[in-house]
């Protein structure tokens, strides 16, 4: 599938599930900005060694200036935004404990990334898609919202608000040919959640017990699906929220 170029934002895209995503979106063809708050002209590095086309942003995704000036970039370097992946987020820095022990620090902290970030995103490249008579937005979500996993609720509700937001916008948006869509993993071996052991020693196993494919998920898993609703074949489809966890939950 060519998305030649198409030019594409990938946030949180210097580790993990994002780099997975820059690297899928480069390799079909398109000009990435790699946008993290760290690692990002690195990430780019990598890929243009490769012979592909990217160049790397810094952003802090809960900035509204750093954002603004994200899609600047991408359009004084590639004359254009297509499409945007909405993948930076907290996750694999949390700690699990149980409701009452959350504070509204914390739930400020996560929901200034998981959701602001995203409308902070989508609001500054709009401009761009409206010129360029339509684009992509692929929010990245979690499986989570769907099954209501215990210990992280502020994770769990900003997730789901990251699926409400994808159909407010597919609806709003439709109109300017603009497709909105989501891709929700499960619990997921990137590079940042092998830095947190507890994390990895509290889910892994419970995961891998509730999936049909009974294997450990990792990043490579989710980028054909994001590469499915940025590329041409998911025309005729928006607002919707495809889960891919290995089977660990039908939607």
């Amino acid at each position: 599938m060519s998305l030649n170029d198409s030019v594409a934002i990938v946030t949180g895209g210097a580790l993990g599930i994002g780099f997975a995503a820059a690297e899928r979106l480069a390799e079909r063809g398109a000009r990435v900005v790699v946008a993290d708050r760290d690692g990002a002209a690195d990430a780019a590095a990598r890929l243009a060694g490769r012979g592909l086309q990217a160049t790397g942003v810094a952003v802090d995704v809960s900035s509204p200036e750093q954002v603004e000036a994200m899609a600047r970039e991408a359009e004084t370097r590639f004359g254009r935004i297509d499409v945007l992946v909405n993948n930076a987020g907290i996750y694999s820095t949390l700690t699990p404990k149980p409701f009452e022990a959350l504070t509204p620090e914390e739930w400020r902290q996560v929901f200034e990334v998981n959701v602001i970030g995203v409308f902070l995103a989508c609001r500054a490249a709009l401009p761009a898609f409206k010129r360029a008579g339509g684009g992509r937005i692929v929010n990245i979500s979690s499986g989570v919202a769907f099954k209501g996993n215990p210990w992280m609720a502020h994770y769990v509700a900003s997730k789901g608000a990251v699926i409400s937001l994808t159909r407010a916008l597919a609806t709003e948006l439709g109109r300017y040919g603009i497709l909105v869509n989501s891709v929700a993993p499960g619990f997921t071996l990137s590079d940042g959640v092998h830095r947190n052991p507890t994390l990895v020693e509290g889910v892994k196993e419970p995961s891998l017990r509730n999936r049909v494919l009974a294997r450990d998920m990792v990043p490579g898993d989710l980028v054909g699906a994001i590469e499915f609703f940025a590329g041409a074949q998911s025309a005729f489809i928006t607002g919707q929220t495809l889960v891919v966890d290995g089977g660990a939950y039908f939607h």
